[in-house]
């Protein structure tokens, strides 16, 4: 770019601000230790070269808004990002980033660090593997391909720490669009996604390269989950839309906020029209944008708070209450047979519990076996499940993955093998973690499928 071009595409940047993560450590790329990354750190080789990256600039307030739509899994896209800072002058650089998905770019080991108890006592056994797929998703890529998605991204946090820029993470929380996913899906297609990516965390199958030309127009979530998802539309609104219409709220949020001069924002293409279109909306252009480096046309003051729209986008949808009505009935069912098979004859009522007792603790049994699990976490679980699947608010893993974390406690190497061995299918057994993982959804799934056999079997003795 020419001085006069800079000049002209410049309105005024303001002192550079502390960024929001100075004290972050070095951005370290796949397999590099934290400790060998450096601002100027290469990215991972690329797929294949692409076209030039699509750049919109836009005018928001007294803002210059540079939109620079980015392949997750190429390096050109990485350099195009460092360009840019080395040639114009920003005052910020916002990236495609919650604050969750920024500490795991930064610290990719962050998640072996987590408590097991609390997790399993909160009920986050199913977030923490949907997170360890989308781990073990890219963990594979790169054993592919050599490729590590999001090296733009890391690109962009690098370059701007090495220049005190703040670094602006617009992106929605990955939980939050993971429950809103979920809400989005009738309760066999949620089952339908779940089962897929567990059963990604132990496939031998290599990423088609259809995913990574996917991954080079689109989103790294989106590509991930659409892999098990028959009808992407049921994604598209939570996946792309919503996060579309929450980037630009909250690029207008900190530039409101702010008052940054020239913003960078680094978004994957596949979102760049959808937030330039919200912006758009938000702030009615008089004129089409300019071509970069183009002067910019005084742009009508910013639109509705944007905080009430990412309020809006953060809040869960309120759970369906039909799972918990159906798994009360359900037990309403299976005591009434109790109670029927009595009032024929003790006998008939005794030979009725030892069914349920039978049946539901040896599945479930059966399924921590499968699971890897110690002897005694079998044992557990055959007594157990008779109990817990009398109580819809316990399942047996509440019982059995506490039992086995304390029989075989995770050592330090398995917390710093876990993202290495969940793209793996032995890993799975392997690494006690991963390991007390399956023995909860395992157990938990014996359980279930001891329930209606059992019932089956109950009203089947009454009534034949």
């Amino acid at each position: 770019m020419t001085p006069d071009a800079e000049a002209k595409a410049n309105p005024g940047p303001d002192a550079p601000r502390q960024p929001l993560a100075e004290d972050a450590p070095p951005i370290a790329g796949p397999g590099q230790s934290l400790a060998e990354a450096g601002p100027s750190q290469a990215p991972a080789p690329e797929a294949s070269q692409g076209p030039e990256e699509p750049r919109i600039d836009l005018r928001i307030g007294d803002t210059h808004l540079t939109l620079l739509g980015t392949a997750h899994v190429s390096r050109a896209s990485a350099d195009k990002v460092r360009e840019l800072l080395e040639q114009e002058d920003y005052d910020a650089v916002a990236v495609e980033l919650c604050p969750s998905r920024y500490q795991a770019l930064l610290d990719p080991d962050a998640l072996a660090r987590m408590d097991l108890f609390a997790v399993i006592r909160q009920g986050r056994v199913a977030m923490v593997v949907a997170s360890l797929a989308l781990a073990a998703y890219q963990q594979r890529l790169a054993d592919q391909f050599g490729i590590e998605p999001g090296a733009e991204q890391r690109m962009a946090i690098a370059q701007a720490r090495a220049r005190h820029l703040p670094v602006l993470l617009v992106d929605r929380e990955i939980g939050v669009t993971l429950k809103r996913v979920a809400a989005n899906l009738s309760w066999w297609k949620r089952l339908e996604l779940f089962s897929g990516l567990v059963l990604t965390l132990v496939s031998h199958d290599e990423v088609p390269e259809a995913e990574i030309e996917r991954l080079k127009e689109g989103d790294v979530l989106e590509t991930t989950f659409a892999e098990f998802a028959r009808n992407r539309q049921d994604l598209f609104l939570p996946l792309i839309d919503e996060r579309d219409r929450y980037m630009a709220a909250r690029l207008r949020e900190e530039i409101e906020r702010e008052g940054h001069g020239r913003v960078l924002a680094v978004l994957g293409a596949g979102h760049l029209k959808g937030v330039a279109g919200y912006l758009r909306a938000a702030a009615p252009a008089p004129s089409p944008d300019p071509t970069p480096g183009a002067p910019l046309e005084p742009r009508a003051a910013p639109g509705p708070d944007p905080r009430l729209e990412i309020e809006a986008l953060e809040r869960l949808p309120p759970p369906s209450p039909w799972p918990k009505l159906i798994s009360w009935l359900i037990l309403a069912l299976i005591l009434a047979g109790f109670a029927f098979g009595f009032a024929q004859s003790p006998q008939d009522g005794w030979s009725i519990v030892w069914d349920w007792v039978l049946i539901t603790g040896s599945l479930s049994a059966i399924g921590t076996l499968l699971a890897g699990g110690h002897p005694l976490t079998v044992l557990t679980a055959f007594v157990a499940a008779p109990l817990t699947t009398l109580n819809p608010a316990i399942g047996a893993g509440m019982v059995t993955a506490p039992v086995e974390l304390y029989l075989r406690k995770p050592n330090l190497g398995d917390f710093g093998r876990l993202r290495q061995d969940a793209a793996h299918f032995r890993g799975w057994w392997r690494n006690r973690v991963l390991r007390i993982l399956q023995v909860f959804l395992l157990s938990n799934l014996g359980a279930a499928i001891g329930t209606y056999v059992a019932g089956f079997r109950i009203y089947d003795r009454l009534f034949s």
